[in-house]
């Protein structure tokens, strides 16, 4: 018998709506655990909205530092981006959310949880417990069924019947989806936005900024060092009134069908771009192209909430090595929508003018060349050779073939 349930709750529809259903169905008393992981004003009367709507008691845990430091810089120094553009800013917080839901679960004594794609990693850390999955038993089959039930039970949610979007936010970024979203071939109206300036609104002249880096971590903005939200919140002022960091994705989820979302990530496009940009002044061509292979596993494991596994943990370990030399700093312009590389520094940087100018013979000799290339090019030059020997030996064969042919003829 299920007599208590820790709910990871976030204020919005969805878990609003669960508590309520839960009590009906479970009779349980229901332990609420929102993770403060950068929503910001949205966290507001969290824990009074969960009392109001049935829960027992409701944890309200600050997580912003662990959630940055721990999961989204790893992240972003694999390079990791899932689908081409989405900079993985939902798919990031639900491992931590959901392990600080368990540890809540042990605290109170729960005999269940609840929430939908947590799963795995439930079964990392409370594989005993069972699982309340509602989306699975429920008759609600979408958001104006939910905001009909919310109405029905006196339940207040932000969401209505003319903006029925479905937001997850947190410092890293803020996802939309739903209502006139579904519609691939319609573009998001204005009002949708909340971190950024339409591009063709933003100054009409350009910003620069710089980010620094130690050993692939940010840490700096135009030379002022701050802690890592601190240092995610400017970014994300920066680039939001320049336009920056605008996704309008149509998207595989893991069960296999498409679903279109639109994401403002403004200081996490800067961070990758500048990220990128140190990488590729001290970072070798085969490391790099090493790296760009796991990045987009690495990407599939954070979407998929594989994070607490083996395979993460090896990427990790090859990553950190990787990023030992990648500090310096990466300055982009900003103008419009758009972010421009404009300068890159780091004392580990690969690029060294001696090496790219052919004016001094004691550090590049043009009489080099001839062998490297000649190595380099050895297995191409090898088998042109055994295509041309192959090609002769053909032709003298068809020849003996035809003289033989003309002294038969000759004879009869």
């Amino acid at each position: 018998m299920i007599r208590t349930i820790a709910l990871a709750y976030s204020g919005g529809l969805d878990t609003s709506i669960i508590v309520p259903w839960l009590k009906e169905r479970y009779g349980a008393r229901i332990i609420c655990v929102a993770a403060d992981i950068g929503q910001g004003e949205e966290l507001e009367g969290v824990r009074a909205k969960a009392i109001a709507s049935g829960a027992d008691e409701c944890y309200v845990e600050d997580l912003r530092q662990e959630f940055v430091e721990d999961f989204v810089w790893p992240t972003l120094r694999a390079g990791a981006v899932y689908g081409r553009k989405y900079l993985l800013g939902t798919s990031m917080g639900r491992p931590l959310i959901a392990r600080r839901q368990v540890e809540i679960a042990r605290q109170v004594g729960a005999d269940a949880l609840d929430q939908v794609r947590f799963e795995l990693t439930y079964a990392a850390f409370a594989p005993d417990l069972p699982v309340i999955a509602p989306w699975r038993e429920w008759n609600i089959r979408s958001r104006e069924d939910a905001i009909a039930y919310a109405e029905a039970h006196k339940i207040p949610v932000a969401a209505t019947r003319d903006k029925i979007y479905s937001r997850d936010r947190n410092v890293w970024h803020i996802s939309h989806e739903g209502g006139v979203l579904e519609q691939p071939a319609v573009a998001p109206p204005a009002d949708l936005f909340m971190l950024t300036t339409a591009p063709e609104n933003a100054p009409d002249q350009p910003e620069d900024v710089t980010i620094g880096f130690h050993s692939g971590t940010p840490v700096s903005v135009n030379g002022v060092e701050l802690d890592s939200v601190d240092l995610i919140v400017a970014l994300n002022k920066i680039g939001g009134r320049h336009g920056i960091g605008r996704i309008d994705l149509v998207e595989d989820r893991l069960v296999g069908m498409k679903s279109r979302g639109v994401y403002e990530t403004p200081g996490g496009t800067l961070l990758y771009s500048a990220h990128s940009e140190l990488e590729q002044l001290v970072l070798d061509r085969r490391t790099l192209a090493a790296k760009d292979l796991i990045a987009p596993r690495y990407a599939d494991l954070v979407y998929e909430g594989r994070w607490w596994t083996t395979e993460r943990e090896g990427y990790d370990a090859f990553v950190n090595i990787t990023q030992e030399r990648v500090t310096g700093t990466a300055t982009l312009r900003l103008f419009k929508g758009t972010a421009s590389v404009v300068g890159r520094e780091s004392e580990y940087a690969l690029y060294d003018e001696r090496f790219v100018t052919f004016g001094e013979d004691d550090v590049y000799q043009q009489s080099d060349a001839g062998g490297f290339i000649r190595l380099y090019g050895l297995s191409a030059r090898v088998r042109a050779i055994r295509d041309q020997e192959m090609a002769a030996a053909k032709a003298e064969k068809e020849a003996k073939n035809a003289s033989r042919e003309s002294q038969a003829l000759a004879i009869a």
